[in-house]
């Protein structure tokens, strides 16, 4: 898994070049959200049942069809496997929000994903808003133990979101 800081020495060994100005203000802005991101990632450990129950509370409360019959959490087996779906996208979006890297999201996440969720008939609208959902829940989690400048924690599951949205445009 990469991050931010390795990405970075990455591109500048392969040009066999020292940092300039431009990377060393990327090496303190990552260090300079660090409080933020470790406090983010805290919250979603100890708080990741709350966080993945909320999500989908509101996702039904949206669209509760997909609890009725026919719909794609109906029954206890579907409804389990978008429970761990939508907490496989909370611990993995905690991954890219450590490293401030969203390759991991890619490579783990998203590569097929698309895929799989058509060849089971999973509609990714839905999912789509689960993850949005989650940063959601997230921020606002944030935002009352006091830490507001919390886009940067929304950053992972915005990218999941335009990965999904853009390889599946269907709602349903």
């Amino acid at each position: 898994m990469r991050d931010a800081i390795t990405g970075l020495i990455g591109r500048y060994d392969q040009l066999g070049r020292y940092f300039d100005r431009s990377a060393i203000d990327r090496i303190d802005a990552y260090y300079g959200q660090a409080a933020l991101r470790l406090a983010a990632v805290e919250l979603i450990n100890r708080e990741a049942a709350v966080i993945v129950r909320e999500a989908a509370q509101r996702l039904w409360l949206e669209d509760p069809e997909l609890l009725l019959p026919g719909g794609n959490a109906y029954t206890t087996r579907r409804l389990s496997a978008c429970l761990r779906d939508i907490d496989y996208f909370l611990r993995y979006a905690s991954y890219a929000l450590v490293a401030d890297d969203f390759t991991i999201l890619d490579e783990r996440v998203l590569n097929g994903l698309d895929d799989t969720y058509k060849s089971l008939g999973v509609p990714t609208g839905p999912t789509v808003r689960s993850i949005a959902l989650l940063g959601e829940v997230i921020t606002e989690m944030l935002a009352d133990a006091g830490l507001v400048d919390t886009g940067l924690v929304r950053a992972p599951f915005e990218h999941l979101c335009r990965g999904l949205s853009s390889s599946n445009v269907r709602a349903r």
